[in-house]
């Protein structure tokens, strides 16, 4: 009975040390941990650091200069920090899916490792959706193991499947035209692209890049 007690008292010691280290660890972190990628808890939603900047104006106190994007809606903020201020660093985890097909609003993905199907609604796909294409690879961002965000590689190849002629005469070297994608997508071309050809789109300004052959 002795033994039980002790062993008792003893896990619940260790349940109170690692509760106290996990305490710790999270408030240890501070501006001076800033890196570009890494997520922090923001007002309560999740940010994505792309820009940290040290700065010392004069004799002003330094402070952090930060560039940041809202996971959630995509926004680009910018807040300043104060040096040393604390931080909360979050963790994601990212799995590898192809894109099955859409329903409506929901689009239907297989996890690559072990072959399970689950769907995202269109708002964390974001505008990239009308950009996807069945046995397309793409990375899901997970929190909590919940779906949070959605990712493409930096490029994308679709076909052309509608495109006007050219208008004759028209030599302007920036002109450009509306093509429609396989996707639905409809983008800006230079005009001498024709219906069924095959482009390289930047996935994150929308625009094309080149022709290429397929």
């Amino acid at each position: 009975m002795i033994l039980e007690v002790c062993l008792t008292i003893f896990t619940f010691a260790q349940l109170q040390i690692q509760y106290k280290f996990n305490v710790l660890f999270f408030s240890m972190a501070t501006t001076s941990d800033l890196k570009n990628g890494i997520i922090i808890n923001y007002n309560g939603e999740l940010h994505q650091i792309l820009q940290a900047e040290h700065r010392t104006p004069g004799n002003l106190r330094a402070f952090y200069q930060v560039k940041m994007r809202n996971l959630r809606n995509g926004k680009m903020i910018e807040n300043r920090f104060r040096s040393g201020e604390e931080i909360q660093i979050e963790r994601l985890e990212s799995k590898d899916f192809q894109f099955l097909y859409k329903e409506n609003t929901q689009f239907y993905f297989m996890e690559n490792e072990t072959y399970e199907q689950m769907h995202l609604n269109d708002d964390i796909v974001g505008d990239t959706g009308d950009l996807l294409k069945p046995g397309q690879e793409v990375q899901i961002m997970f929190h909590n193991n919940k779906p949070l965000s959605l990712e493409l590689p930096p490029h994308v190849f679709l076909k052309v499947t509608e495109a006007m002629p050219a208008v004759k005469g028209n030599t302007s070297n920036n002109a450009t035209k509306p093509v429609t994608l396989e996707t639905g997508a409809v983008i800006n071309v230079p005009l001498f692209i024709e219906e069924g050809d095959s482009l390289r789109i930047d996935i994150r300004t929308r625009e094309y890049i080149e022709r290429v052959k397929q």
